[in-house]
């Protein structure tokens, strides 16, 4: 039987990889991520966030309803980006299941962030700045 690794998965066990879609409609896009966000996808995480925010979105919208964890690291990624954004007010988070929910109300972040309840939510949302 394989060891489990720290976040209790077994060895070798598949992942879902975490950006599952960038979705562009005019100057809107959404990022659709998967899984558990970690020190591990981090980098995908990045590098995607960073190439959609250097086409400066007047609206940059992350789903995180598929996202089951999130660890510090991601939680980093995602400030990261914000601040990279003209407009930071223009970066939102969308649809947030409760442990990705309460790592953002631990952190602090669930005041920083743009929080909403739905991806629609999100879309029709007044935007600030």
């Amino acid at each position: 039987m394989p060891e489990p690794d720290p976040n209790g998965r077994e060895a070798g066990s598949l992942r879902l990889p975490p950006v599952q879609e960038i979705a562009r409609e005019g100057d809107v896009v959404v990022v659709r991520l998967a899984g558990e966000l970690d020190l591990y996808n981090a980098p995908a995480v990045r590098e995607a966030l960073g190439e959609v925010v250097e086409q400066r979105p007047e609206r940059l919208v992350v789903d995180l309803g598929a996202v089951e964890f999130v660890d510090s690291t991601a939680l980093g990624v995602l400030v990261e980006a914000r601040a990279k954004l003209a407009n930071r007010e223009a970066f939102l988070l969308a649809a947030p299941r409760a442990e990705p929910r309460r790592a953002l109300e631990v952190a602090g972040l669930d005041s920083y962030f743009s929080v909403h309840e739905t991806v629609e939510d999100a879309l029709a949302a007044t935007l600030g700045g």
